[in-house]
């Protein structure tokens, strides 16, 4: 075999010890998630090792999807970290083998508390498995390592079962995008909905004009305010409609020498779409492409102009 083919197979061995936890995800599974759901405190997870670490990103990933969570290594446990858990929390003790001396050194004071546990392991007549609340079993045949030794499968079934957790308790907190937001307010997708128009929107040198100013000097106002359009205000001071350079040059073909007769009010859109400063970009994002345009609008209660915000102020 070469060294791709040895790849190949782990990510197989892999694949499949993922697909076969399908039907381990029983009664258990949904004890979990409901124990979980209804916790008033944190969710704590532990692990030794490996498993360790696989429990850190677990937890991370709750955290980030609505459900308050840490990991504690169980060593730490016996040097005063203790005292960060209540009763209020549910634990998440992982164990690839369910008999990890140091976890089970632990469960006894976790136990003491009536803290509720949760035990993740590949061993359902472990004594993890025994005194857990609720078991989720992630057993996997082999190990993706030739020497079937180093954690790989197991670990990577560890992990997939962590995120169906946080997937289903998504779903049933009804957790949406904004939420997510929240917990990420650093991120692109953090920028896109907390961003709001007021925030990107262009304000200086408006291509402002009357709906009665002929198309010749209409064109000079477009250009200069290099947005691709102008906006056409009443005596009120409030938008009568829009023109842009597509508008500009559907009119040029349509009308020809006699386009410099013709007035803004000719070829402008009555009603453009327009945004409060409050909409948040992810909203104006997804107006532009449903109505396939460029640029919106942005307006008080009035319809008084502020400002425009194009595609390009939403790249951020």
């Amino acid at each position: 075999m070469t060294i791709r083919d040895y790849a190949i197979q782990c990510i197989k061995d892999e694949a499949k010890a993922l697909l076969d936890l399908i039907p381990k995800i029983d009664r258990n599974f949904e004890d979990a998630v409901e124990l979980i759901y209804r916790c008033h405190g944190k969710v704590i997870v532990t692990g030794v090792g490996k498993s360790g670490h696989i429990g850190a990103k677990i937890a991370a990933t709750l955290s980030s999807t609505g459900t308050p969570s840490f990991f504690i290594n169980p060593l730490d446990v016996y040097h005063g970290d203790l005292g960060v858990m209540t009763r209020d929390d549910v634990v998440l003790a992982i164990s690839n083998s369910g008999q990890t001396d140091e976890l089970l050194r632990f469960i006894p004071m976790v136990l003491h508390m009536e803290i509720p546990i949760i035990g993740m392991s590949g061993n359902p007549n472990s004594l993890l498995a025994k005194y857990s609340s609720c078991h989720i079993n992630v057993s996997v045949d082999k190990e993706a390592c030739p020497l079937n030794l180093a954690p790989t499968s197991s670990t990577t079934a560890t992990l997939a079962m962590g995120d169906a957790i946080a997937v289903a308790l998504m779903e049933k907190r009804n957790f949406k995008p904004q939420d997510f937001a929240q917990f990420h307010p650093g991120g692109e997708l953090g920028k896109r909905l907390l961003t709001t128009a007021h925030d990107v929107m262009i304000t200086e040198m408006m291509p402002v004009m009357t709906p009665d100013m002929h198309l010749g000097d209409a064109i000079i106002l477009v250009s200069k305010g290099k947005l691709g359009l102008g906006v056409a205000m009443t005596d009120e001071n409030t938008i009568a409609g829009l023109i842009t350079d597509g508008d500009i040059r559907r009119a040029m073909e349509k009308w020809r020498e006699k386009f410099f007769d013709k007035t803004v009010a000719d070829i402008m859109t009555e009603r453009p779409k327009t945004v409060t400063p409050d909409t948040k970009i992810s909203e104006i994002q997804r107006i532009m492409s449903r109505y396939k345009i460029h640029s919106v609008l942005v307006v008080d209660k009035e319809r008084h102009l502020l400002g425009v915000v194009d595609h390009y102020s939403c790249m951020i």
